[in-house]
């Protein structure tokens, strides 16, 4: 990068997001584009989590992209490495490979009020962009608990999602500190080899069998010749989570048929009541996320692994103390204690048009314009931004909806002409928020009894979708320019036109508000 390069629009991360953003800005007819990689890959959350045993928990025909079907799935759920091998397969037939640029993590991103763009600082060199769409993603920043003692710990410390494929865990005490997703894909991956593994549960998830299987050579026969029969299986898949959806949004009592079959699990697996009780959450199923898995509850059986049904509290030496003082020896200790979700911290790099961070706009919670446009901070969206995840579905769904949006988004700069910018009025988002909070305070997670990552420090559902992939779809479909205020600079200097890269200035332009529309 130059000091002085200018981009039409920059894309943050390259993950599922970043690079449907970048299919979708080429389908446009938009090419000036960059895609900033902070990796030396693409992938996103499908690169940086290659633990053992990482496998994603959506089915694979509905965890792809509609508009790149993948006929070749090997399994009904996909591992880590054929998930990135197709990202990586995406780029490749989408020619996005000239837009990457790896190794360039962005540090700081500010908004020029008097030239309406943003200035992009990253580990790679300084640029400008008129738009930025940020797909890092939720589950980019790992979080590792402030654990008293964690310092005086002699063994090998590290993250589900930066797992250390140089150390050997073969023979070695080990703990595992969460229940989450990873957790119950990784001890069961990791237990037949260690020496002694040591589980600190706080709280116990709601685990439901994995209906997995190879996926024939007959049948990926059939979807390579017969597409439709692809998009039927797909069809199929979405239909079947969108009628599930009013059990979680609407009407949670009829989780308990559900929750049923999840106690009958547990029982077929663990004969031991006094871990059967442990491993029984006492809330509502679908509060925190249901996980998949036929081979947690086995592992956990087996007499090399130990169940901490309490937190860990501190650490001294090698000993680890859980909060209900059971205490634990470790030569290692893996935590898999998610992400910075409702905190991430992309937000307190990006400076808006009044000199605040999005981190201290969002200090009472995260919240935007369907899911994409924070007030304040002009020609800037999310990809899966706030209130747009889901709990029973594919985000690929949703990520397509955003898509959606970006794509009328550019295309109405594009309808106003000139350097204009486009900033979502408070009260618009202010409305949009407040109608999906008031949709989810019925909701499962927000009435099932449980904490759970989905919730801000504020005990606020920062983080769900209230309602079926049909309907985002639908809110997301256009911009809705009355939403907006138009941003438009007084008198552009040359190199000022969009696309073109900017020149030295002396006079400042001012910026002036209209009606939106006008």
């Amino acid at each position: 990068m130059t000091e002085h390069e200018h981009v039409r629009v920059a894309v943050i991360g390259s993950g599922f997001g970043g690079l449907g953003a970048a299919v979708r800005l080429r389908r446009e007819g938009i090419t000036d584009f960059v895609v900033l990689e902070r990796a030396g890959g693409v992938g996103g959350t499908w690169r940086d989590n290659s633990y053992p045993g990482c496998a994603c928990d959506v089915p694979s025909h509905l965890y792809s992209f509609s508009f790149a079907p993948n006929p070749e799935w090997p399994r009904t759920f996909s591992g880590q490495e054929h998930i990135r091998a197709y990202l990586e397969h995406v780029a490749d037939v989408f020619s996005l490979r000239p837009h990457l640029r790896f190794n360039s993590e962005v540090t700081m991103m500010t908004w020029d009020t008097d030239k309406l763009h943003w200035r992009i600082e990253t580990s790679g060199g300084t640029l400008t962009a008129d738009v930025v769409v940020s797909a890092t993603g939720p589950l980019s920043d790992p979080k590792i608990p402030a654990v008293p003692g964690i310092d005086t710990f002699p063994g090998k410390v590290f993250h589900s999602a930066r797992w250390d494929h140089d150390y050997d865990l073969r023979g070695k005490r080990v703990a595992m500190i969460g229940t989450g997703a990873s957790a119950i894909q990784i001890v069961p991956a990791i237990q037949p080899d260690v020496a002694r593994l040591t589980l600190f549960q706080r709280t116990p998830p709601w685990v439901m069998p994995r209906v997995d299987r190879a996926i024939s050579g007959p049948e990926r026969w059939l979807h390579r010749q017969l597409p439709f029969t692809a998009q039927a299986r797909r069809g199929l898949l979405w239909g079947i989570r969108e009628l599930q959806v009013q059990a979680f949004t609407k009407r949670p009592d009829e989780l308990g048929l559900v929750e049923r079959l999840a106690k009958r699990n547990i029982s077929r697996a663990v004969k031991d009541p006094e871990l059967r009780a442990k491993l029984t959450p006492d809330y509502r199923i679908g509060c925190k996320r249901i996980l998949l898995s036929n081979t947690y509850y086995p592992a956990l059986t087996q007499p090399n692994v130990d169940l901490v049904a309490s937190g860990l509290a501190e650490i001294d030496g090698s000993t680890l103390v859980a909060a209900d003082g059971t205490r634990a020896e470790a030569d290692a200790i893996v935590f898999g204690t998610g992400f910075h979700v409702t905190d991430m911290p992309i937000a307190e790099r990006v400076v808006g048009a009044d000199g605040r961070t999005l981190a201290q706009a969002w200090e009472t919670g995260m919240k935007s314009l369907r899911g994409a446009s924070a007030a304040g901070f002009p020609n800037w969206m999310s990809i899966i931004g706030p209130n747009t995840g889901l709990g029973n579905s594919s985000m690929i769904l949703m990520i397509e909806s955003q898509l959606n949006y970006m794509a009328d988004f550019v295309r109405q700069l594009g309808v106003l002409g000139g350097r204009v910018a486009l900033d979502a009025r408070p009260g618009a988002v202010d409305a949009w928020n407040h109608r999906v909070q008031e949709r989810m305070k019925r909701t499962v997670w927000n009435t099932g009894g449980c904490t759970s990552w989905y919730l801000d420090a504020n005990g606020v559902n920062t983080t769900v979708w209230p309602g079926t992939t049909t309907e985002f779809r639908g809110a997301t479909r256009r911009v809705d320019l009355a939403e907006y205020d138009v941003l438009r600079a007084a008198d552009p200097a040359p190199g000022d036109e969009p696309g073109s890269a900017p020149e030295p200035r002396t006079k400042s332009t001012r910026k002036k508000k209209v009606e939106a529309g006008a």
